[in-house]
Parts: C-alpha cells; sequence; structure tokens
C-alpha cells in the first residue's frame, strides 16, 4: 500500500527534530535605519510596527520593525563607534545579519542545534513585558550572518519585548509582497559542501536540488548552487559558491565587496507579480533587464501560461517550469552601492523549483551590470 503525500509529510515532520514554523524576521545591519525604514515603506510598501532605542531605554542601537503580510524586516543601526553592529557595516556594508527562524520551543531548538555541532550564537533567553514573553537563542551560520530561534506563542505585543509600538501618519499602500519564499547565501570557494553539510548535521535539513557549473554557467562565469530546505519545507537557504569562469563571477563580486559570505538575496512571494512589479517600478526600484529576444522562444520552452506575455516582456519577467508547475521571477538590482545584496519577487504557479532554465538569461544580466561597474 503506498503512502500517501500527507502521511509522508506527517511522517518527515514527526522524525524533525528542528521543526520550523517559517522565518519570523529578516534583520538587517544598516548605517542609517531611519532612512532605510522609509526607504523600504516608500519603495516596497512595508508599515511601521515597532520601535526600540534610547527612548525605549536601549543605549547602544535603534531598531525599526516593519512588515508587510508575513514579511517582517527589522533595521538596526549603532549609536556609537566600537561597537559590534558599527563593525559588521564597517566591514560588509548594509546587509543581512540575522534570518530568524519561528520554532515552537527556542531552548530545545538551541539545545538540539548546538548538541550537533551549532556554534552557539545566543543562549536561550526569556523577554518579558506587560504583553507576555519570547523566548530567543541563535547559532552561528556562514559569515557573520546568525540564526535567531523565535518562541512568540506565549506573546501578544506589537513585535517583542524592548520595542514599543511604532505609530506614523506616513503609512504608503503595500505592494502585494506576502512572505520569505527562500534566501540565498553566497559562501567562498569550495564552502558549499561544508555549508550543505552543516545545515544537514545541525539542523536537519535535506538538500532538495543540485545545480553545477554546467547548469549554472556563461560564456564568461560559472557558480554552483545547493537548495537546502528544512522537513516541513517552509524554510529554504540555497548556497552559492563560485566557480571556474574566464571571468569573476557575480559571487565573487559579491564575496569582494561584502568583504565575505553573507545573504545574496531574499526572494518574497507574491500572488500577482506584474501587479508587483509594476507598483514597484513606479516607486523606483530598479530592476536587471532582460534582453527581448528571451521571449521570442519562451513559451516553446515553458507551454502554455496563464499570463499575456506582454506584460511579462515589458517588466522583464523571467518565467520557468518544473513537473509541478510554473513560476514567475525577477531580480531586483543591488540594494546598496555596494554589488551586494539584492531581492527576488517570485510568484509560484505551483512550481516547486528556482528558475534553472533562467540561470543563463539572469547571469547574463548580471555580467551586464558587473561590466558596467568594471568588475567581470
Amino acid at each position: 500500500m503506498s503512502t500517501s503525500v500527507a502521511e509522508k509529510v506527517a511522517q518527515e515532520t514527526a522524525n524533525d527534530f528542528l521543526p520550523l514554523q517559517g522565518t519570523d524576521y529578516v534583520e538587517f545591519y544598516v548605517g542609517n535605519a531611519k532612512q532605510a525604514a522609509h526607504f523600504y515603506k516608500t519603495a516596497f510598501g512595508f508599515q511601521s510596527v515597532a520601535y526600540a532605542g534610547p527612548e525605549t531605554g536601549v543605549k547602544e542601537k535603534a531598531s525599526y520593525v516593519i512588515r508587510q503580510n508575513k514579511l517582517t524586516f527589522v533595521l538596526t543601526t549603532p549609536l556609537k563607534t566600537d561597537n559590534p553592529i558599527a563593525d559588521h557595516i564597517y566591514k560588509h556594508g548594509d546587509g543581512v545579519k540575522v534570518l530568524a527562524l519561528r520554532v515552537d520551543d527556542a531552548k530545545d531548538a538551541w539545545e538540539q542545534t548546538t548538541k550537533r555541532g551549532g556554534k552557539s550564537y545566543l543562549e536561550p533567553t526569556t523577554l518579558k513585558d506587560n504583553d507576555g514573553e519570547i523566548v530567543l537563542s541563535g547559532i552561528h551560520t556562514y559569515g557573520d550572518t546568525v540564526h535567531i530561534f523565535v518562541e512568540r506563542k506565549n506573546y501578544k505585543g506589537a513585535f517583542m519585548p524592548g520595542f514599543r509600538k511604532w505609530e506614523t501618519n506616513y503609512n504608503p499602500s503595500g505592494t502585494g509582497l506576502l512572505y520569505v519564499d527562500h534566501c540565498v547565501g553566497n559562501v567562498g570557494w569550495n564552502q558549499m559542501n561544508p555549508w550543505v553539510k552543516f545545515y544537514e548535521d545541525v539542523m536537519g535539513f535535506r538538500n532538495i536540488l543540485s545545480f553545477d557549473d554546467k547548469d549554472i554557467s556563461t560564456e564568461y562565469s560559472a557558480l554552483m548552487s545547493k537548495v537546502m530546505s528544512n522537513g516541513n519545507g517552509f524554510v529554504k537557504f540555497p548556497i552559492n559558491e563560485p566557480a571556474e569562469g574566464k571571468k569573476k563571477s557575480q559571487v565573487e563580486e559579491y564575496l569582494d565587496f561584502y568583504n565575505g559570505e553573507g545573504v545574496q538575496h531574499v526572494a518574497i512571494a507574491t500572488h500577482n507579480i506584474i501587479e508587483t512589479v509594476t507598483e514597484l517600478k513606479r516607486r523606483g526600484v530598479e530592476f536587471l533587464k532582460i534582453p527581448p529576444t528571451y521571449y521570442e522562444t519562451i513559451l516553446d520552452r515553458v507551454g502554455k501560461i496563464d499570463e499575456d506575455l506582454q506584460p511579462l516582456s515589458e517588466l522583464g519577467i523571467l518565467i520557468d517550469r518544473d513537473d509541478e508547475g510554473y513560476l514567475l521571477q525577477i531580480f531586483s538590482k543591488p540594494l546598496e552601492d555596494r554589488p551586494t545584496l539584492f531581492f527576488e519577487i517570485i510568484q509560484r504557479k505551483g512550481a516547486k523549483s528556482f528558475g534553472k532554465g533562467n540561470f543563463k538569461a539572469l547571469f547574463e544580466a548580471l555580467e551586464r551590470e558587473q561590466e558596467l561597474r568594471g568588475n567581470l
């Protein structure tokens, strides 16, 4: 008798020593959090949620929490030098520090991961205020990036203790961004497999897809990538490393300018990519340009799709298909002056994959940008 899909998922979840409920928030260390919050609200349609800083008893930093649907960003800036946050920004520029994962038991998550070889970043800590309590714990991952486990089942406040509700008169409408689909890390030469092993051994993830330099290459550069997923599939972390090519790859450029390993991009889900990207572009968000020739044969490759090809080609949205359906995706230009962090907007119409058929077109677009910067 064959096992049903539901039974299989239930079985895998039962065996999962680190059950994750999804991404709780992504925290960025930035040079000016007040201005960054204004940018993300204006350009991407986030809403004000919570604030922590000197007025709430926090002396060394200020943090602004913004949210759109289930997508929560924390923007944190140092208030003085000689401070780990200031050091992080000096070394990396603005970038992702924390990929926070929601759990039912943060103490158990810390114990399970550290006993399997994870390096502790934050021992289990309980924060309390009048709205209840939150338990946090954390471990280190690649570069200076960390995972914080967040247990918030006994908390009903805006974000967490130490923050106050942040209400503003300026609240632009949303752009249809829903939640984190996946987060991609760039690691150094020959470091992909060690980090794959870390996610397997320490966090119980499994490698669900692999791409080698034959899959991801252009005339000039190449990279390799493996996609790691937790048991229930709510959290996915593709990991990229550079591969040998005639010229410098986008991963090498990232490693040079970020000054080490880190989060390359955050992929954000939407239900209507045409509406979302149209609005983001209207608000000034810049995306990679795809040559019109891409669309001449695209339907021969991906088959019938629900959307009209005209707006997709005008916006530069890429299309790919796997055994379960298709997806639509687009990549922003870097959000900082350093060519490091960028965003992906993705709409899944059944597809579980990551756009393998688009890699060549995407990387050629990235290389055109690299060439303009003199970094190819």
